[in-house]
């Protein structure tokens, strides 16, 4: 497969796991009454997971596996349009963590996932929602 090709094909699959995100309910873990987040790579990661056993695994790989764990269950698209844009700060969602680079999946602050307001590449001309020319 052609290298544009390649990259087209992984730009759709890529903005069909998104549709399914935001139509779906993720557990997002609570401490200390706010949203569990990670600050890595100059982003705010929002730390959410798609089911308890995701969630357990994440618990488990922190050495928190024994402790009680509060979450909410959140639509994926109230992270990305209500909660994203309301960090205040560079802000995405992580959804299973623990899982693994093949399994985790990541919905950085880019036009075409969150609004455009909280994007980090909002002022980037010449360039789509993923950084390739236009």
């Amino acid at each position: 497969m052609p290298r544009d090709a390649a990259a087209e094909a992984k730009r759709r699959e890529f903005e069909a796991v998104l549709e399914l995100f935001r139509m779906t309910a993720v557990l997002v873990p609570r401490r200390d009454r706010s949203w569990l987040t990670v600050d890595f790579g100059g982003v705010r990661w929002i730390l959410a997971f798609s089911d308890e056993s995701a969630l357990a695994r994440y618990a488990l790989a922190r050495g928190e596996g024994g402790a009680e764990w509060e979450y909410e269950t959140v639509l994926g698209a109230r992270l990305l349009d209500v909660a994203v844009p309301s960090a205040g700060v560079p802000c995405g969602v992580a959804l299973d963590a623990a899982d693994g680079a093949e399994h985790a999946v990541l919905f950085p602050p880019v036009a075409g996932v969150v609004p455009d307001a909280a994007a980090v590449d909002r002022d980037v001309t010449g360039a789509d929602a993923w950084g390739a020319a236009r």
